[in-house]
């Protein structure tokens, strides 16, 4: 994936497309519009994500998946969190978000997904139904 779209950031950050789009008006972050949509290249994605103010929305974001998850008791099927912490070094941030954005958005229509990297790692969650989840594990890891 060489660029992303305000969907595909909405589903890496957690945070709404309303949020990114008012981060772009605040010029928080940067983007440019390509035939009407915006686009955002890696290194856009990138710095956005160092921004004090996007790193604590996030952190917000990423920690209700896993509570939201432990908090529902009364789920009506088999649902699954996984949280996964990756070695950077295996392979760059942005490819492993482009691998799971893509796989999601082509395969999923029940998957919470949030990234982060930090301090040479990365952490994956994923929430939802489970054999979605697992079709996505599989994925990642063939």
């Amino acid at each position: 994936m060489d660029r992303y779209s305000i969907n595909d950031l909405s589903m890496i950050t957690g945070l709404t497309t309303r949020t990114i789009r008012n981060y772009l008006n605040l010029g928080v972050m940067k983007g440019e519009k390509i035939d009407g949509n915006w686009s955002f290249t890696e290194e856009d994605v990138e710095e956005m994500m160092k921004n004090d103010y996007v790193k604590q929305a996030m952190s917000t974001k990423r920690n209700a998946i896993v509570y939201d998850f432990m908090a529902d008791m009364k789920k009506k099927d088999s649902r699954m969190c996984v949280i996964l912490d990756l070695a950077e070094d295996a392979k760059g941030s942005m490819e492993v978000s482009g691998t799971f954005c893509d796989f999601i958005n082509e395969n999923s229509n029940d998957i919470r997904f949030n990234m982060f990297s930090e301090g040479g790692n990365i952490r994956v969650i994923l929430s939802g139904d489970e054999k979605e989840v697992l079709k996505i594990m599989r994925h990642y890891y063939s």
